[in-house]
């Protein structure tokens, strides 16, 4: 039995997975702190605005301010709600009302405000603009002061109302129902006073943030990092590219390599930086532009989980593979075959454990980045069209590895087969899931897409065979006695301690299977280990045209043509 070579790989890898596990279980697996009593724990910072989410009888949505969970809204999702709306409704219907405080949309696309100043100009009126800021847009500008009140409606209900100054009536802002108190284990009138104070700090501060003023501060701080970041980003370039040229220049060295891919994925994290600082600038975006932010730490996390996954499925299939080529029930004639063929299997297995963590690596970013998970059934649609065309595009190589497996179930050919393929012959070298690898006699390397043939010659699968002829002349008087010296050869060949153990059975003699003008065919065959059949009937040849000669038996030269009128 082969001893298992991989068993640090095993302990490594196992360590390794638990260990980023344990270290990024809150960050990939959206699992958030242990939240307080009465309070449900939000899900992912990652869900769209007014997403709802289930907790016991209630259904819950959060209200955001500036992009931050301000409040967050529960309805009942059993008995009669009538014309109630649920919690994702709601907390949309909240928003817009918190949104006209501090940010009010205006009804005018950027296209349609050019088409009416470029109307107005044609008509001769400049001024007269209907896409124009308004006018409490401006007053509150010019003073961001709010302040939140709670009203008990005649009916019994608690609802929230923003006064601010460029408004003569207040702005009803939400209606706290018996679902909401019900959830914080609170009264209506309770709960409110506790909203209250948190919406009116908090619009306050959005307010001020929206201001021309502190806006313009923001910008010219993020700006100021953004060129740090920039510099940065331009140094870290220039050693990678210097560390290249050296690297290239010179035999290669492990540490300079390592260096260059690290100065790499710097570069990216710092490009990284940069988008994410500018996607900061913009108001209520601040969440986006850490997440953005954080999107290479998580990246580098779950490429590490995932390359001790595979690093495991390794370890796990090249054990399985060493048990199965070490079976006791394998015929001893079959067991050099099995080791031939555990070589292909091993170095195909692990590719393919390879690129299915890569997929799965990528998969995995690829939804949490920010965006990705809201995409509409459209996009889904629009991806599996997409998906289908591409498959139709490349259809080749799915030929090509669904033939790449056949290959490797039916055990075609392995690693080590001297083969013709497509009137090709050459050493295998390499077998792979969508091409196959031969390297000829004048060593150059044939690469066979494994599609492109249906017709495989496989001289050393399990054992190898030989003919081997000998022409012996016209001249010779006496061809039984030529037969009996060869079946002497033969003998003699088949005792030898070097050559006898490469054959799997005695040789054959044939007898005189062709007659020519050129001679009298003598054929022999001979059953080799695999791979062995060029050699041995080499030797054989020698010993045969060795011996006749010493015996006097002449061998076809070709006088018996050119003596002929």
């Amino acid at each position: 039995m082969r001893a298992f070579p991989l068993r640090r790989p095993w302990l490594l890898g196992g360590l390794a997975l638990l260990l980023s596990a344990l270290l990024g279980l809150p960050a990939w697996s959206g699992i958030s702190p242990v939240p307080a009593a009465g309070v449900s724990a939000p899900p992912s910072a990652r869900e769209s605005p007014g997403q709802r989410f289930s907790a016991g009888s209630y259904e819950q949505a959060k209200v955001r301010i500036l992009g931050i969970p301000a409040l967050t809204v529960a309805a009942p999702v059993v008995g009669d709600q009538g014309d109630a709306p649920d919690a994702s409704r709601r907390a949309l219907v909240i928003e817009g009302n918190l949104d006209l405080l501090y940010d009010p949309t205006t009804l005018c696309s950027d296209g349609e405000w050019i088409a009416e100043g470029i109307l107005l100009q044609v008509l001769g009126d400049p001024l007269d603009r209907a896409c124009v800021n308004s006018p409490l847009q401006e007053r509150r500008q010019r003073n961001p002061a709010v302040a939140v009140h709670r009203r008990r409606l005649p009916g019994g209900e608690v609802v929230l109302e923003a006064v601010v100054p460029e408004r003569s009536e207040p702005l009803p802002l939400l209606t706290v129902t018996y679902a909401d108190a019900a959830l914080n284990g609170t009264n209506a009138w309770d709960l409110a006073e506790r909203w209250r104070r948190r919406l009116e700090s908090r619009l306050l501060y959005a307010r001020q943030a929206t201001g021309p003023e502190a806006l313009a501060r923001r910008w010219r701080t993020l700006l100021a990092l953004q060129l740090v970041v920039l510099a940065f980003t331009v140094l870290t370039f220039w050693l990678w590219r210097r560390n290249r040229r050296r690297v290239s220049g010179a035999p290669p060295r492990h540490h300079r390599r390592l260096l260059g891919q690290l100065l790499l994925v710097l570069v990216l994290v710092e490009l990284t930086a940069l988008v994410a600082l500018g996607v900061m600038a913009v108001p209520g975006e601040v969440p986006l532009g850490l997440e953005l932010l954080f999107q290479p730490l998580l990246a580098g996390l779950k490429f590490l989980i995932l390359g001790a996954v595979a690093l495991l499925g390794r370890s796990l299939a090249t054990f399985l593979l060493n048990q199965w080529a070490d079976g006791a029930r394998v015929a001893v004639e079959e067991q050099a075959r099995r080791e031939q063929r555990h070589r292909s299997l091993v170095r195909v297995t692990h590719r393919l454990i390879d690129l299915a963590s890569l997929i799965l690596a990528g998969l995995w970013i690829l939804i949490d980045i920010p965006g990705v998970r809201q995409a509409s059934a459209s996009l889904l649609l629009a991806g599996g069209a997409l998906l289908g065309g591409l498959a139709i595009v490349f259809q080749g190589l799915l030929r090509d590895f669904a033939a790449g497996l056949a290959v490797l179930i039916e055990d075609r050919y392995a690693i080590g087969d001297w083969v013709e393929i497509g009137g090709l012959a050459g050493d295998v070298v390499d077998v792979g899931v969508l091409s196959t690898q031969l390297r000829c006699l004048d060593q150059r390397v044939a690469v066979i897409q494994n599609s492109a043939f249906d017709r495989v010659v496989n001289h050393t699968k399990l054992r190898s065979g030989k003919e081997v002829t000998v022409l012996v002349s016209h001249r010779c008087t006496g061809i039984d006695r030529a037969l009996a010296v060869a079946a002497e050869e033969l003998e003699a060949f088949h005792v030898d301690a070097t050559w006898g153990p490469r054959l799997l059975a005695p040789p054959l003699l044939r007898g005189v299977s062709a007659t020519g003008p050129l001679g009298i065919t003598v054929s022999i065959l001979l059953t080799t280990v695999a791979g062995e059949q060029w050699a041995c009937s080499r030797e054989l040849r020698r010993r045969l045209v060795a011996r006749f000669q010493q015996e006097g038996i002449p061998l076809a030269d070709g006088l018996e043509l050119a003596g002929r009128p």
